[in-house]
């Protein structure tokens, strides 16, 4: 019996070896996936990497500081497989407009609702007297280091408010308040990037370039801040807890702050810097060339800017390199269609950060089969994300709707290749 046994796990381990067995299915290749390490790190560096992975991985509980109110337990919830999060972990926000400006309603618990709490605790809602509510779906983070690594420079290069070319676009930087918070998350992030260029400021303020609106400076202002307010976790930049009004300021959870340590923090953010950027299919593809050919030409690369150079960076593979993430990183009006009477910074209600486009032909597969576009999700395909772009980009989608047909199939295969 032992001996047959033994000959049993014998032959399955042949098989296991062998690669042949069913039960054992192909790796996908580099082109179909999102998450993977950018090449040419030091083995220091891959260690930190994967140390951040896994902390992007983790899934918090209550004893480990969760909530009291939250939104996921885990980076990776909103984030799976590095790709674009699903509908069911959308983020909520809110605010009201004031004859003095918006505001994000912070003694309501705003800007942003936890609509999800700890047991014996009482989950947010929007209040009624918000008259701006947006709906955000999570992005890909796959490249985001090399976003990072453009410098503020060329943003300010990029930026053309009063569209002095007169093509019709405008965009414009996202300009934050100074603040102590802000000037803290510059200095640590400089710490790191003692190579790269000091962020510049323009009329005192601080560039945004992350998130919907782009109200992040950096990869640790995008980090600490979803810490706290998706998944209620605390850390040194941002040590208090969010809690509902309607429980009460002081009702927090039991854990010790912080609840996430800044060599957590650094190590996550390591993590985003090194991902991998989101790789092409087909690029070499006749149709989609001619595809990318007639996206320039309808004008939508003039905001979908097909390449962009970083600065300079201590991690090689990010020091002055030219990448495709079609984005310019600004703020442009998209019209009534995607106005949610919300925003963020000195954004318009109507104004929305670039969203890059690389990686998109992968969206479906990370958000479960189903693809779920623009800044809520409200666009079941590439096609119907097109016929929401209204203001700056209407000339373009006027263009478009006016191709024949065969031609708009070659404009979404070469956007399905990205």
């Amino acid at each position: 019996m032992r001996g047959r046994f033994g000959a049993g796990i014998v032959r399955w381990a042949a098989v296991l070896v062998t690669g042949c067995s069913p039960l054992v299915p192909e790796a996908p290749s580099d082109d179909a996936v999102l998450d993977g390490t950018l090449p040419g790190l030091t083995g220091v560096q891959v260690a930190r990497h994967l140390a951040g992975d896994r902390e992007f991985s983790r899934t918090f509980g209550a004893a480990e500081g969760l909530g009291p109110i939250f939104v996921a337990p885990a980076c990776a919830s909103c984030h799976v497989g590095d790709g674009k999060g699903h509908p069911v972990f959308n983020l909520t926000r809110f605010g009201r407009a004031l004859a003095g400006g918006f505001d994000p309603m912070r003694t309501h618990g705003g800007p942003q609702v936890q609509n999800r709490a700890v047991l014996n605790y009482l989950a947010e809602v929007v209040p009624a007297s918000a008259t701006g509510v947006a709906v955000f779906t999570a992005p890909a983070v796959s490249g985001l280091g090399f976003l990072e690594a453009v410098s503020d420079s060329t943003l300010i290069a990029l930026a053309d408010p009063f569209d002095a070319d007169g093509d019709g676009i405008s965009g414009r930087l996202q300009l934050l308040e100074p603040s102590d918070f802000l000037a803290e998350v510059e200095r640590l992030d400089l710490l790191f990037d003692v190579e790269a260029s000091r962020p510049v400021p323009v009329d005192g303020k601080y560039i945004g370039r992350f998130g919907k609106k782009g109200s992040a400076i950096n990869l640790l202002h995008q980090t600490v801040t979803a810490y706290q307010q998706d998944m209620g976790l605390t850390t040194d930049l941002l040590p208090e807890d969010p809690v509902n009004p309607a429980v009460g300021p002081f009702a927090g959870d039991d854990a010790p702050d912080p609840e996430v340590p800044s060599s957590v923090v650094a190590n996550v953010v390591f993590y985003l810097k090194t991902l991998k950027v989101p790789p092409r299919r087909n690029g070499d593809d006749p149709a989609v060339k001619l595809g990318g050919a007639l996206f320039a030409q309808i004008g939508c690369a003039k905001c979908h800017l097909p390449a962009l150079t970083t600065g300079p960076s201590p991690i090689k593979d990010l020091d002055r390199k030219t990448f495709h993430p079609y984005t310019d990183l600004l703020l442009h009006d998209m019209g009534p269609e995607l106005d949610d009477r919300y925003t963020e910074g000195r954004a318009t209600t109507s104004e929305w950060r670039t969203a890059p486009l690389w990686g998109l032909g992968l969206a479906e597969a990370a958000q479960g089969g189903r693809i779920f576009l623009l800044h809520d999700g409200r666009a079941r395909s590439i096609r119907e994300a097109i016929e929401h772009h209204g203001g700056e980009a209407a000339t373009s989608r006027a263009a478009f709707r006016g191709l024949a047909p065969d031609r708009q199939e070659l404009i979404l295969a070469y956007l399905r290749s990205l």
